[in-house]
């Protein structure tokens, strides 16, 4: 063409989640059956919508309004009763204004680091989540700024690292953070998302806080929301049902808003998302209206509560058995429900690999496997030897070598043998046999 159309920052869009699955569905033609631990669908993994909320939603299904615009903010009434709940926590007010709704998560981060200043980052952490990362490096043109997870501290942020990158960076105008975290599982104490507010208030920054799993969060670990700790610093909450529900489909997520009026700089910031919201007309209205109806029933309480246990419950299956490789970290999680699996020492980046028992699909992960990173090659043998899909750690904007594994699998002796599979697999592919 005579004029280059494409965005400076589109090889900055990679999304290895889902990215793995074509090779999956390649190797599942040659007869491997694979068992999907990538992507964090609860529905997908067997997990049933409980009786009571699909009730809720035929109920509004037989509404009218619920198949009309709804405003472009989001559901008044919805928004009225989020404001309440953010309230009653303590901490940060918000009216209904402050909450914007979006067709999901991605929808959210999408809008966000578009209408995102170019020359304006965003420090996140390392491991990322790959949609945040991806499109806060895209927005830029340059590679996602980060700050590190140490597992050594069982993957709390390390905030002198973090303190050192804002001071010597004044490029940084956010910092963001995932708690519970994906993809380690980790959970920050109040301290810590205190001592980042502070960080964020000493340099006149804002505070972007992913908060899709604040609901599975395990008995006996302790934290807060963003609104509890925000004070007066601009900030930012994303919220969704997806995770929570389940309901991923809905797509359905949103944003709380603390403190814009106290910058105009930010508040013209957030004023720019809703112009870009309104170009979209609304969000769906259906998952919207159902929201205050679930969230206010009796049942939703301990609806949460025997989730979390629940995924309390397969990490510790998870941690035991994986413990038993030589040659791996594995820590527990607090929270969310994903596993993080680090080698302790570096994988080779080629030679031979540990021979598989398809000769079809040795070829064929032999040929995608060239220039790869080494943990991305782990995993791709992986998938052809067992049919494990999992994703690398490289792929989650991390130079640790590892992977991502889900403890979503409903049926419990398939997710016992999954484990031990991927405990045996280590193994072999450490030993080279």
């Amino acid at each position: 063409m005579r004029r280059d159309i494409v965005h400076i920052g589109a090889g900055q869009l990679r999304y290895e989640i889902r990215e793995i699955v074509k090779t999956a569905d390649a190797l599942e033609e040659l007869g491997v059956e694979i068992i999907w631990e990538n992507i964090g669908d609860p529905i997908q993994k067997g997990e049933p919508m409980a009786g009571w909320i699909k009730d809720i939603v035929v109920e509004l299904v037989q509404n009218n309004p619920s198949y009309g615009y709804t405003a472009s903010a989001g559901d008044p009434e919805t928004r009225a009763f989020l404001a309440a709940e953010v309230n009653a926590r303590g901490g940060a007010q918000i009216s209904p204004d402050d909450i914007f709704f979006f067709n999901g998560l991605g929808d959210a981060v999408s809008t966000l680091f578009t209408h995102l200043r170019k020359e304006a980052r965003v420090l996140g952490p390392s491991p990322a989540y790959s949609t945040l990362s991806s499109a806060e490096a895209s927005h830029s043109g340059y590679e996602h700024l980060t700050y590190r997870l140490d597992p050594a501290m069982g993957w709390q942020p390390d905030l002198d690292d973090i303190r050192l990158k804002v001071h010597y960076n004044d490029s940084v105008a956010g910092i963001l953070l995932i708690n519970p975290d994906n993809p380690t599982g980790a959970v920050y104490p109040q301290a810590t998302l205190e001592a980042i507010v502070d960080i964020a208030g000493e340099h006149d920054l804002f505070v972007l806080c992913d908060e899709t799993y604040a609901s599975i969060v395990y008995p006996g670990i302790h934290t807060v929301a963003l609104s509890e700790v925000i004070g007066d610093v601009p900030g930012i909450a994303l919220r969704s049902i997806s995770k929570e529900f389940p309901w991923p489909g809905a797509r359905c997520g949103w944003m709380e808003v603390f403190n814009q009026d106290r910058d105009p700089i930010f508040k013209r910031y957030i004023s720019s998302l809703l112009d870009a919201k309104r170009l979209e007309v609304c969000s769906t209205t259906l998952p919207q209206m159902a929201i205050p109806r679930i969230f206010a029933d009796p049942r939703y309480p301990g609806h949460l509560e025997r989730r979390a246990s629940m995924f309390e419950r397969r990490a510790e299956e998870a941690v035991g058995i994986l413990s038993e490789a030589q040659g791996v970290t594995v820590v527990k999680p607090g929270g969310a429900f994903y596993l993080t699996v680090v080698f302790d020492a570096q994988l080779p980046s080629d030679g031979p690999m540990p021979p598989m028992a398809n000769p079809a699909v040795e070829e064929k992960v032999k040929s995608i496997v060239s220039g790869v990173a080494p943990d991305k090659r782990f995993v791709y043998w992986l998938l052809g030897s067992t049919g494990i899909c999992t994703v690398p750690l490289s792929g989650f904007c991390s130079d640790l070598p590892g992977f991502r594994v889900t403890l979503l699998e409903n049926d419990d002796e398939k997710r016992r043998l999954t484990f031990e599979m991927l405990a045996r697999a280590i193994q072999t592919y450490l030993k080279g046999d």
